[in-house]
C-alpha cells in the first residue's frame, strides 16, 4: 500500500473518530445509540472509500483537458459524497420527510458553496502552473534569461524556485559557453597570425640565401635562427596553455622556500639584463614561510614576469624583485622602471594574445612578445589558488604582484 492511499485512511479514520467525539458531546447518545451512530458512520465511510478507490484506478483525470476541470471534477465529487452521506445517515435516523428535504437543500446550497470555493482555490494554483509552463516553454526556445514569479512557500513555489535556479544556471552556461568559443576564435587567429608571420619571414630569408642575392648570409642565418626561436617559444606556450586548460598539466605542490625560486629566476634573467644594462635586484631577506607550490611553474610565472619587465625597460633603468608576507600570504612583486602601461589597456594585459604595444611599446623597439606569457601566468597562479594583478604609471614604470597562500587550496 502506497504512501497516498495510507494517507487517505488515516484521514478517514482521523474524521470518524472526531465526527463520533462530536456526536457524543452534543448528542450525548446512550451507548446502544453511540454504537448505531459509528456503525453507520464507518459504513458510509467505507462506502466512500470504495467509491474514491474506483474513481482513483478508473483514472478519469487522464481525459480531462486542464487541472483546473480536474481539481473541480474532484470537489464536485468530494461534494456528492457527502451530500449522499449525509441524506442516506439522515434517511436511517428516521428524520421526517420535510426536515428531510430542507436537510437536502441546505446541503445542496452548502456543497454548491464548496464546489465553488474548491474552484477558485484550484485555479490560483493552475494559475501559477501556467506561469512555469510559459516560462518552460521559453526556456526550451533558448530564452535562457526568462524567470517566473511564483509566490509563496508550498511545493509550486518550490518548482519556482528551482526553475528559475536551473534558468540562472543555464544562463550563466549559456555565457560562459559565448566567452569560451569567442576565446576559442581569438586563440586561433591569434596563434594563426604568430605561425603565419615568422614563417614567412623565414621563407623569405631562406629564399633569398638559396637564390644567391645577399651579400652577408650570416646575417640572414642569425635572424632565421631568431624566428625559429621565436616559433619554438609560441609552440611552448601553446603546449602549456592546452595542458592548462585540459587539467593534465602536472601541479605537485609541495612546501618549499619561495626565495630559492626568486633566485633561480634571477640567474636565468642576469644575461639578458647585463646585455641590455638593466640593473637586475632581488629581496635581501629570507624570512618568508614555506609555500605549497609547484616550484617549476611559479620559476615560468617569474622568468615570464622578468622577461617582460626587461624587454620594456630601456638601458640604464631597473627591474626589481620583493616578496612580503601578508594576511596568510606571500606577495611577490615584479616592479621595473620602464615604460608604463596606459589605464585603458590594463584589464587585459592577462588576456590571451593581448600584448598592446601601442599602449606599451617596448624599450627595444623588438617586434613585441606573442602576447601569452602574462595569461600563462595568470592560469599558472590561479591553479595554485592566488591571484595576479597589475599596477602602473606611465611616468615611474608596471608592478605585477602574484599573491600565494600559505595553505595549500582545496
Amino acid at each position: 500500500m502506497n504512501r497516498q492511499r495510507l494517507t487517505f485512511l488515516a484521514t478517514l479514520g482521523l474524521t470518524l473518530g472526531a465526527t463520533l467525539g462530536l456526536a457524543a458531546l452534543i448528542m450525548r447518545p446512550t451507548r446502544p445509540e453511540f454504537f448505531d451512530l459509528a456503525l453507520l458512520f464507518a459504513i458510509s465511510g467505507v462506502g466512500a472509500l470504495f467509491v474514491g478507490f474506483l474513481s482513483v484506478q478508473v483514472g478519469w483525470w487522464r481525459r480531462a483537458t486542464s487541472l483546473t476541470q480536474t481539481l473541480t471534477v474532484g470537489h464536485v465529487l468530494a461534494a456528492l459524497f457527502g451530500l449522499v452521506i449525509v441524506l442516506l445517515l439522515a434517511r436511517l435516523m428516521f428524520i421526517s420527510e420535510h426536515d428531510l428535504a430542507l436537510a437536502a437543500v441546505l446541503l445542496f446550497f452548502a456543497s454548491s458553496v464548496s464546489v465553488s470555493f474548491g474552484y477558485f482555490f484550484s485555479t490560483s494554483i493552475t494559475q501559477r502552473l501556467k506561469e512555469l509552463d510559459r516560462g518552460a516553454r521559453r526556456l526550451s526556445e533558448g530564452q535562457f534569461s526568462v524567470r517566473v514569479d511564483v509566490a509563496g512557500r508550498d511545493e509550486v513555489a518550490a518548482l519556482g524556485r528551482a526553475f528559475n535556479a536551473m534558468a540562472e544556471h543555464l544562463e550563466n552556461a549559456e555565457h560562459e559557453a559565448e566567452r569560451l568559443e569567442k576565446a576559442r576564435q581569438e586563440f586561433i587567429a591569434g596563434a594563426s597570425h604568430d605561425l603565419r608571420t615568422p614563417l614567412a619571414s623565414l621563407r623569405a630569408m631562406l629564399e633569398a640565401i638559396a637564390d644567391g642575392v645577399v651579400e652577408d648570409p650570416t646575417d640572414y642565418i642569425r635572424r632565421s635562427q631568431r624566428v625559429i626561436t621565436q616559433m619554438s617559444n609560441l609552440t611552448d606556450d601553446l603546449v602549456e596553455l592546452a595542458a592548462l586548460d585540459s587539467g593534465a598539466a602536472p601541479m605537485e605542490r609541495t612546501p618549499g622556500p619561495i626565495e630559492e625560486v626568486i633566485e633561480t629566476a634571477l640567474e636565468g634573467a642576469a644575461l639578458k639584463a647585463e646585455s641590455k644594462g638593466v640593473e637586475l635586484t632581488g629581496p635581501t631577506h629570507s624570512d618568508l614561510p614555506l609555500i605549497p607550490m609547484a616550484a617549476d611553474k611559479i620559476g615560468r610565472v617569474l622568468q615570464n614576469l622578468l622577461d617582460n619587465a626587461i624587454d620594456h625597460t630601456e638601458p640604464g633603468g631597473k627591474v626589481n624583485i620583493s616578496a612580503v608576507e601578508r594576511n596568510g600570504a606571500v606577495e611577490v612583486t615584479v616592479g621595473d622602471s620602464g615604460i608604463g602601461i596606459r589605464p585603458e589597456s590594463l584589464p587585459y594585459i592577462f588576456e590571451r594574445f593581448y600584448r598592446g604595444e601601442e599602449s606599451r611599446p617596448r624599450a627595444d623597439n623588438d617586434a613585441g612578445g606573442l602576447g601569452l606569457g602574462l595569461a600563462i601566468a595568470r592560469e599558472l597562479i590561479e591553479a595554485h589558488g592566488g591571484t595576479i594583478w597589475a599596477e602602473s604609471d606611465m611616468q615611474s614604470g608596471t608592478n605585477i604582484t602574484f599573491s600565494l597562500p600559505q595553505e595549500r587550496p582545496e
